[in-house]
């Protein structure tokens, strides 16, 4: 019950700290920091896959609403959190019957940092190319999904390396 109270907790804190703070952050229409994903990336292992999508939906077509972006965010998000299980596979070796939630003391720094960059790379390319819906300006873009990118890699291994064990 503690697990399910502190996801809440930290939806709605995700969620209000992108609608209110983050979504104002445009710096020359290039950084625009992302920071809801960590709770895609924070979620238990081992919790049920079709969960994990539906949890990603209704974050992103919470950050749509507010946001007015007609869905990309959903798309993004349930597309990383469709993902997410064998990106997990991919740098871990979680054992059977564990259950971590991701982190830098459960994956090791090196396997979290591979994670989570992987995730939000996959996440703000998506994000991005629906938003923009061409190629016509690539370097324009590649610049937007690089620097957002780093930005949002930043703020996550902020608070990452914060939380305690």
């Amino acid at each position: 019950m503690l697990i399910v109270l502190q996801n809440i907790f930290r939806f709605a804190i995700l969620v209000l700290f992108q609608v209110l703070v983050l979504n104002n952050i445009q710096f020359l229409g290039y950084i625009n920091p992302y920071l809801y994903i960590l709770f895609i990336l924070t979620l238990p292992v081992q919790m049920p896959r079709w969960f994990v999508l539906l949890l990603a939906f209704v974050l992103g077509l919470t950050i749509d609403a507010f946001s007015n972006t007609m869905g990309m965010h959903a798309f993004a998000t349930v597309l990383v959190a469709f993902l997410r299980t064998g990106i997990i596979k991919l740098f871990t070796a979680i054992e059977e019957g564990n259950n971590p939630i991701p982190s830098f003391h459960t994956f090791g720094v090196g396997a979290y940092i591979k994670y989570m960059v992987t995730i939000v790379v996959i996440h703000h390319t998506t994000l991005f190319l629906l938003e923009s819906f061409t190629f016509a300006h690539f370097w324009i873009l590649s610049a937007k999904i690089l620097i957002s990118s780093l930005v949002t890699i930043f703020l996550i291994l902020g608070i990452q390396s914060i939380k305690t064990k």
